[in-house]
């Protein structure tokens, strides 16, 4: 048959990090001690009354269409959740409940991005963000943040990469991959050129339960009304209630932006799960004592790995403040060998490691840093002890 596929779509790079987890389950089920350091999703059960809510919505019958943007039940107990905890008032006609945070984001750039339209995306980056703007139609354009600045970027590097043709900035606070989070005074320097150069903001505060010690989550667009107007801010239940297989994410936006989202959304997949929503409005509005537990045991967990992370040979490590990532930096161990071969990259090293240690990471050229990777601490202390000796046993054998 010679009839030619979407170039659009052949573009697409398949998602590294689902990859290489899916290879480490894999070998997991044939029986090999597979330690996966490729978690994006926490390691606890969905909490009790959430998952007791989801069964009485199937009981009781909620299992039918409801209206393509969400339920009013749900888009209140968000609106609420905004106001309470991120300081922003999006009334329930502003908000849009997708079928998870990565369908609220391919919603959001479907809505502002016209062909040709650049995304500014500061790396390093989620490795989705890229994809998701190049299917839209836009350019995604990289700007690098630099390790002494917490590999986040200044304002002054924003305004330098912002020509005619930008439309949007990403913004993601906590970050994946790094665990880095974006101070009051920073994000009140990048809602300055954002607002002076009349863009729009796309925030994706998908960890924003999951900042440790004295840090606190600032959410651009409550900053003032002129970021506010400009900003899509955008969540999800996925990683503070550990629903990522629930799927709902959702976004707060002008009432113009919610509307077409909205009507996108009711072409391509109707609405989200009934039953999830239905859930969704517990895990909002019920007891939030599971998510303290959650958040408390990745401090713990959090700060082990980085204890003993910083002191493995040829590595280089900052202290994550947010999510459940430890970036690592291997420049030098990328120098090395291994049994006489160069490592090289950091792909050549996570099949050293999987081959020979059972040991499962993310490196992150697709991230944007190609002599990094990416750790996850989604995962029990057990396994990250196992791990971690494993990891630094390889390094200690390099030469």
């Amino acid at each position: 048959m010679s009839l030619e596929l979407s170039k659009k779509a052949q573009a697409v790079k398949p998602s590294s990090t689902l990859a290489i987890t899916a290879k480490a389950k894999e070998l997991k089920a044939s029986g090999v001690d597979v330690v996966g350091f490729g978690a994006g999703e926490p390691d606890f059960n969905t909490p009790e009354n959430v998952c007791n809510a989801g069964i009485e919505a199937i009981r009781t019958g909620f299992t039918k269409y409801t209206p393509a943007s969400g339920t009013n039940e749900l888009k209140s107990a968000i609106s609420r959740k905004f106001k309470d905890f991120n300081g922003l008032d999006y009334a329930p006609n502003q908000i849009v409940i997708s079928n998870g945070g990565k369908q609220g984001l391919s919603n959001v750039f479907d809505a502002i991005l016209n062909p040709g339209d650049e995304v500014i995306i500061p790396a390093p980056y989620w490795l989705s963000y890229p994809e998701m703007v190049k299917l839209s139609d836009g350019v995604p354009v990289f700007v690098y943040g630099s390790k002494e600045n917490g590999y986040k970027i200044t304002a002054d590097q924003l305004r330098d990469a912002i020509t005619d043709k930008t439309k949007a900035f990403v913004l993601n606070t906590p970050s994946n991959p790094t665990g880095m989070i974006y101070t009051r005074p920073e994000l009140e320097a990048l809602a300055k050129v954002i607002v002076e150069k009349d863009i729009f903001c796309v925030s994706d505060e998908m960890y924003e339960y999951l900042i440790y010690g004295d840090e606190k989550h600032v959410s651009i667009a409550s900053l003032n009304d002129e970021i506010y107007k400009r900003t899509i801010t955008c969540s999800g239940l996925s990683k503070s209630y550990a629903m990522t297989g629930w799927r709902i994410g959702y976004t707060g936006s002008s009432v113009e932006i919610a509307k077409l989202m909205g009507a996108m959304q009711s072409h391509a997949t109707s609405n989200p799960n009934s039953i999830a929503q239905y859930a969704s409005v517990e895990a909002l509005t019920g007891p939030q004592d599971a998510v303290k537990v959650m958040k408390d045991e990745f401090n713990r967990r959090r700060v082990y790995m980085y204890n003993r992370i910083k002191n493995f040979p040829y590595v280089d490590v900052l202290e994550p403040k947010g999510a459940f990532y430890v970036f690592v930096d291997l420049s030098e161990a990328l120098a090395k060998s291994y049994k006489g071969v160069k490592v090289e990259t950091t792909a050549n090293l996570a099949k050293m490691l999987l081959d020979d240690y059972a040991v499962a990471v993310i490196p992150c050229a697709d991230f944007g840093f190609p002599t990094h990777i990416r750790l996850s601490y989604a995962i029990s202390m057990e396994a990250i002890t196992k791990g971690l000796d494993r990891i630094e046993e390889f390094l200690r054998s390099l030469a």
